[in-house]
């Protein structure tokens, strides 16, 4: 691994040896041996070896997870999974420093904000949810029943289990996405088969070990690195009770059809977005251009509720576009270990060819850039940050979710014409309101067809807040206490007395 900034020892070591599957508590190769190689999107250099997982072991994986769920793991008390879950975040929160510098090798984000962000949520989400596994509770009902004259009889209903979970993450937040998967499913009594993405293996496999570490029985969390065809086996698999994934809708969209396919498992997803970020005219027009700004190139744009359709009241147009303008241009972009970075790399080739695409897309539709616009010469994958005028509704890059540093600023005259054009769209996963009128934000916050609203402020994520999308942005949500209802499942008692 050839760096121009060091790592910790820890580190490289860590990706200096071949990465293996975790299957039923220990570390094995892929049955075929194969491997693939995860890269430093930074400098486009090989990073680590990973076992490249396939169908046969999935189900060595799914046959883990199934024996796990009906021997030890389901036999413990909730207060015992709890502390086992508080253990966890324990752990992802003592070793920050090396997940952190992990997740920004392998994604390309900046170390400080995976140190920041990234590994300090996934700790508390597992602290959040350690707390609910003694509160799945059902409830006592008193029957009528006309039909039965002087019958008595107790019901009560139990939360159940949905059973073994496959689970898909996306390569953008590895760490926390695969927490925000495993921690509810584990509170809920569940085991999973985790699938991380291709792009960013490696944080994932650490957090297996961490788990390991804090006492998680053997076959509960099992880890499958390898392609999508992994993937399609994790959904279309028989002896699979639940199919969670986060990514594109179009992927979304095959997830479905094959857990359809066999045993008609439950499903949720978690998609794409192209959020509008609305100033409105008596915006703080300083927070409104921060907020923008941040909207759009937290993360390198990588984020599905990224602001990516600035709607500006015509008056602050001007203003505001040449405020992110100035944002973007001021932007440092370097490799995720460098200090000083704010922004990274693109996390891979193709991504890296997809955006910069887009942004020849844009130009022929006839969109203006006013900074960026294309990608920076070198090694790794880098796009400068961009910001496009004068598109128009119909265009791609305003219908079509991009993923990348690409905001594309759009004129309003009135507040009504702007809720149906921040409708306008197939997503309905975020959305952001800049005005010192609270009772606007609140009518318009009704009026946006979105999972999320952001108040005077982006990006802020917690997880005692569901999250999810309407629309192609999904079904079901993530995080809060409305997690659990994807992960248990509801039986009624009822006894005649």
């Amino acid at each position: 691994m050839a760096l121009s900034v060091p790592v910790a020892e820890s580190t490289r070591q860590f990706t200096a040896q071949p990465r293996k599957l975790l299957i039923n508590g220990k570390w094995v190769e892929a049955l075929d041996g194969e491997t693939f190689e995860s890269f430093d999107p930074g400098t486009g250099e090989v990073l680590a070896h990973v076992a490249h997982g396939k169908a046969a072991d999935v189900d060595l994986a799914v046959k883990a997870a199934r024996a796990a769920l009906d021997g030890p793991w389901g036999r413990l008390t909730p207060s015992e999974r709890g502390r086992i879950l508080h253990r966890i975040g324990d752990l992802i929160a003592e070793n920050t420093d090396e997940l952190a510098e992990l997740e920004s090798l392998d994604n390309g984000k900046a170390k400080t904000v995976a140190a920041g962000a990234d590994v300090p949520l996934a700790a508390d989400l597992f602290w959040y949810m350690a707390g609910w596994a003694t509160k799945l509770r059902g409830s006592t009902v008193t029957p009528s029943l006309p039909y039965i004259p002087g019958g008595e009889f107790l019901a009560y209903t139990l939360k159940e289990p949905v059973g073994v979970c496959g689970q898909i993450v996306p390569w953008n937040f590895p760490l926390l996405m695969a927490c925000w998967k495993v921690g509810p499913a584990l509170t809920c009594g569940n085991t999973s088969v985790l699938k991380p993405a291709e792009q960013t293996p490696l944080t994932a496999l650490r957090l297996g070990e961490l788990c390991l570490e804090a006492g998680l029985p053997d076959g509960v969390l099992n880890i499958i690195t390898g392609f999508g065809d992994a993937g399609a086996r994790l959904a279309e698999h028989p002896d699979v009770d639940k199919v969670a994934f986060t990514g594109s809708t179009e992927v979304g969209k095959l997830i479905a059809q094959a857990a359809g396919r066999t045993n008609l498992k439950k499903v949720t997803l978690e998609l794409g977005g192209k959020s509008p970020n609305i100033v409105l005219d008596d915006a703080d027009v300083e927070a409104a251009i921060a907020g923008a700004a941040a909207g759009i190139f937290f993360n390198q744009g990588e984020v599905c509720t990224a602001g990516s359709r600035l709607f500006i009241h015509e008056d602050l147009f001007d203003e505001v576009v040449d405020g992110v303008t100035k944002a973007a241009d001021n932007i440092k972009v370097g490799h995720g270990l460098q200090p000083d970075t704010e922004m990274g790399p693109l996390v891979s080739t193709e991504q890296f060819e997809r955006v910069t695409n887009y942004l020849k897309i844009g130009a022929d539709e006839g969109a203006q850039t006013r900074t960026g616009g294309s990608a920076i010469d070198g090694p790794g994958y880098f796009v400068r940050p961009t910001v496009l005028v004068d598109a128009t509704a119909d265009h791609r890059v305003i219908q079509e979710e991009i993923f990348g540093p690409v905001v594309a600023a759009l004129p309003f005259a009135d507040v009504d014409d702007l809720a149906a054009k921040a409708n306008d769209t197939v997503y309905g996963l975020a959305a952001g309101v800049w005005t010192r009128d609270i009772s606007k934000a609140h009518k318009l916050a009704a009026r946006v067809k979105a999972g999320t609203i952001y108040v005077n402020s982006y990006h802020l994520y917690d997880a005692a807040l569901p999250f999810g999308g309407y629309k192609q942005s999904g079904w079901g949500r993530e995080m809060g206490e409305e997690v659990l209802e994807a992960y248990t499942q509801t039986k009624q008692v009822i006894v005649a007395l």
